[in-house]
């Protein structure tokens, strides 16, 4: 998503996805989504605190390569010229042996805020739940802009080993 010209940096973690967490050697467990849950609000805690390091535990393994080159970069979840006022759960869901977890921030760019719409995915992987994966989704309008059933777009995901979107 482009906010006064910069892209907010939501494909971060789609690079480097091959593998991760896909083994099936973990299977979910009954507290997945809480687990999930918690895992994503310590990410979104850490953006809003521009806390890279917290950002980047919460990651798994084969991830944080990828996140050390571009967290604090011009598109980084991280970067230094724009801010994170707000950022929400809004939901919780199980896709296969993943967990979704939708979020909606309000990231800051020259002041001027914006709701971003993300989707994490969020894997059990050698016992660990940790986030394989965060891509964009349409952004939230407020009540009174709230688009009718026919024209709401459906978010889009790569999935937790397909292409992430260079928009």
């Amino acid at each position: 998503m482009r906010r006064g010209g910069v892209l907010f940096g939501a494909v971060l973690l789609g690079a480097a996805l091959a593998g991760c967490g896909d083994s099936g050697s973990d299977e979910p467990t009954p507290d997945a989504g809480e687990r999930a849950r918690e895992r994503v609000q310590a990410y979104l805690d850490a953006m809003k605190a521009k806390d890279v390091a917290a950002g980047r535990a919460q990651l798994c393994a084969a991830m944080q390569a990828t996140f050390d080159r571009i967290a604090t970069g011009p598109n980084g979840d991280f970067a230094a010229h724009f801010t994170v006022p707000d950022a929400t759960i809004d939901g919780v869901r199980a896709e296969g042996a993943h967990q979704l977890v939708d979020a909606t921030v309000t990231v800051a760019v020259a002041g001027e805020p914006g709701p971003v719409g993300l989707v994490f995915t969020v894997t059990l992987v050698d016992g660990h739940w940790c986030i394989s994966d965060e891509v964009p989704t349409p952004a939230p309008k407020p009540d009174d802009e709230a688009p009718t059933p026919a024209s709401t777009p459906s978010p889009s995901r790569a999935g937790p080993a397909g292409p992430a979107s260079s928009t």
